[in-house]
């Protein structure tokens, strides 16, 4: 008898188009309803739940059973359906439902192809409130700040929102407050009803904290200007709501520790900006700070010249003068040539160019400063470069020179003894005629000592006539 077997197509599993299900129904709702179409001989529907297959029951006063079809299609093949129905559970909600489809094939073999998954939309009453704060560092003014209030329940209930007793705005599950101020510090509440569960008490709280830290404050705050060889002191302060430190700082120096910036005996180079920062280590980001500036006045100093150096006299050469001095000194070169002007942080800074003459190589050249407080000068040498300087990018090319030279002469020393080597006659005194045949068989070298004896001797074997 010929038997027939055709593989059913992959099972397809559908949800039932109805609102979520409701735990705590006394009737089983349909969860969905899987098909496995075109199968010969007529194939077998099983339901899984969480990768476990469930008992097959076909009674509806069960809390879950399964209602199967078979329809016989024109073709003659079998197509099987099957249908889930439960009265879920809580612990339902995040359940994975599947189907399997299974059919024989010849040689008695059982095959099993695999729908797609589905899980439930499923409304369960809640239990127990949480309220938490979602900033994940520390409070401080300034911040963003969201507080989330969510229920164990499905849907989410209604939520109200209170801060020191008084209600405040929410948005849904979430209280969000832009840019806190420490006014903002307290209580909040959070509490909700859920009608499906109306014994639980739905409730949570939050204390919230904000850190800040106030401006900090200068004495005195305005710019300061004081004389050279003067004393100067600043005192800096603020409060937080945490332990903080006080720092003077210029740049990236720290000066003081304490609050108190003293400085002795004021030179140019103390001029510039100090700030005074605060900081709270606690609370990352919450730092404060406040700038002054300091202004020194003074007879101008020019600092240490640097000399000129020229190849040959008549030569172009440039000096640089620099000099400190408030206010800004005027510059005048003696002699005089073309001159530029520039600001380096506190110096100012004077560059001339000019020939050195025969004057300028003997005398140099003069710098002078002069400001409302006094006047300096220094004399900027100009000399011939040194003879090392000047031979020095010559150098190089006398070294490869004579490296060459040695090379080459090592060349024709080589050249020579070879030469020499294949030329030179065997010079022992008892030394005899040496047929061609005896040189194609034996090496013959030629040595001679300081004294002037000559030897010469085989370094190959000789012929056995000979030992």
């Amino acid at each position: 008898m010929l038997k027939v077997f055709f593989a059913p197509e992959k099972p397809e599993l559908t949800k039932p188009s109805s609102q979520a299900i409701s735990v705590g129904e006394t009737t089983s709702s349909e969860i969905g309803t899987c098909v496995a179409k075109n199968g010969h001989p007529q194939p077998r529907i099983i339901w899984f739940k969480d990768g476990q297959p469930l008992a097959e029951h076909k009674d509806r006063k069960e809390k879950t059973y399964m209602v199967p079809s078979v329809v016989k299609e024109a073709s003659g093949l079998s197509t099987a359906k099957s249908t889930l129905y439960m009265q879920p559970n809580k612990a339902d909600k995040d359940s994975v439902f599947h189907c399997v489809v299974e059919y024989s094939m010849p040689g008695d073999l059982i095959k099993q192809k695999k729908s797609d998954t589905i899980t439930i939309n499923l409304n369960y009453p809640s239990e127990k409130a949480t309220f938490a704060l979602v900033n994940k560092d520390q409070v401080k003014e300034g911040d963003a700040v969201t507080m989330k209030c969510e229920t164990d329940g499905n849907p989410q209930p209604e939520f109200d929102f209170s801060k020191d007793g008084k209600p405040i705005t929410g948005q849904g599950g979430l209280l969000v407050l832009k840019s806190v101020k420490r006014s903002d510090e307290g209580v909040y509440t959070c509490t909700a009803i859920d009608y499906d569960n109306l014994d639980a008490e739905l409730s949570g709280a939050i204390t919230l904290k904000v850190h800040y830290l106030d401006p900090v404050s200068v004495t005195p705050a305005e710019p300061q200007v004081a004389m050279l060889g003067d004393k100067v002191e600043w005192q800096c302060k603020t409060k937080a709501s945490a332990p903080h430190t006080v720092q003077w700082k210029k740049g990236s120096e720290v000066l003081s520790q304490d609050g108190t910036l003293s400085i002795q005996d004021v030179s140019f180079d103390k001029a510039g900006e100090y700030a005074c920062v605060g900081a709270v280590p606690s609370v990352a980001g919450l730092t404060a700070e406040t700038r002054v500036n300091l202004t020194v006045r003074g007879k101008p100093m020019i600092m240490t010249p640097a000399a000129g150096e020229v190849g040959k006299e008549g030569d172009t050469v440039s000096l640089k003068c620099s000099a400190y001095g408030y206010p800004a000194p005027q510059f005048t070169w003696k002699p005089s040539g073309k001159e530029s002007v520039s600001v380096e942080g506190n110096k100012v800074v004077s560059t001339v160019t000019l020939q050195a003459t025969a004057e300028v190589m003997k005398g140099g050249v003069t710098c002078e400063v002069t400001n409302e407080h006094g006047t300096d000068s220094k004399n900027f040498p100009v000399s011939l470069k040194r003879a090392d300087k000047q031979q020095g990018g010559s150098s190089g090319v006398v070294i490869a020179v004579v490296v060459c030279v040695l090379l080459l002469l090592l060349l024709v020393a080589l050249l020579y003894f070879l030469n020499k080597k294949n030329k030179l006659p065997c010079s022992k005194k008892d030394k005899k005629e040496v047929s061609s045949g005896d040189v194609n068989n034996d090496i013959v070298v030629e040595m001679k000592t300081d004294k002037g004896n000559e030897e010469a001797g085989l370094l190959h074997k000789r012929p056995a006539t000979e030992q």
